[in-house]
């Protein structure tokens, strides 16, 4: 996604601070701007089709519906679109769901702001903000009992080095640790990542790995 133009962020919280303050930090970093914000899911649901963003910020907890909710919805009209959500706490479950209902990653709202703003700069580039355990929590759902060997079709059409990548990738390593373990850049692993996406109709991480385990998206 990376553009030469500032990438737009948006965000759906209904805390009036917050809001300000996640309008302040973008406004104020160099590459960034503050395209819109929303008070509720419902607002965000109604206006978010004519006016997308290229990042979504979604609080997961919502007065009416959930963050979880409205990322499902959402997707199913603008499923390229990247959403990371906001919690308080680590909550593995509910982030879980999130993952499930389409989210690309989360960001807990006390994370430092350079590193909120460095994670916000990697998901433009195709990253994932997620903690290896919620992503493992994401294969071991499939896994359940048994090992699960990559079953599906569409995973012949990867060349050798994609085939790699996303193994890795279903263990819950970062781009970084990816880069490391194939002894490439992790340039090269966004450029792979975003290869992969488009042959096997894939839009985040949780899916992509979904198909690699022979499964598909719920």
């Amino acid at each position: 996604m990376t553009k030469l133009m500032d990438i737009s962020i948006s965000l759906v919280e209904d805390d009036e601070g917050l809001r300000e303050e996640f309008g302040e930090l973008i406004g104020q970093t160099a590459g960034f701007r503050m395209h819109r914000t929303y008070r509720n899911a419902e607002e965000a649901i109604e206006r978010l089709p004519g006016e997308a963003p290229d990042v979504l910020l979604m609080d997961i907890n919502l007065p009416g519906m959930s963050g979880i909710e409205c990322v499902r919805r959402l997707k199913r009209m603008l499923p390229d679109l990247p959403i990371v959500m906001l919690t308080v706490y680590e909550d593995s479950d509910a982030l879980f769901d999130s993952l499930m209902a389409g989210a690309n990653g989360y960001l807990l709202k006390r994370t430092p702001r350079a590193k909120l703003v460095e994670a916000l700069r990697d998901l433009s580039s195709g990253g994932a903000p997620m903690s290896r355990k919620i992503a493992r929590k994401v294969v071991e759902f499939f896994h359940q009992a048994k090992s699960v060997e990559p079953r599906n079709p569409e995973l012949s059409g990867l060349t050798p080095r994609e085939q790699e990548i996303l193994a890795e990738l279903a263990k819950g390593r970062s781009y970084k640790e990816i880069a490391t373990a194939c002894g490439i850049s992790g340039d090269t692993v966004r450029k792979h990542m975003c290869r992969i996406y488009e042959k096997l109709h894939v839009h985040s991480r949780t899916e992509a790995i979904l198909k690699y385990l022979g499964h598909p998206p719920p």
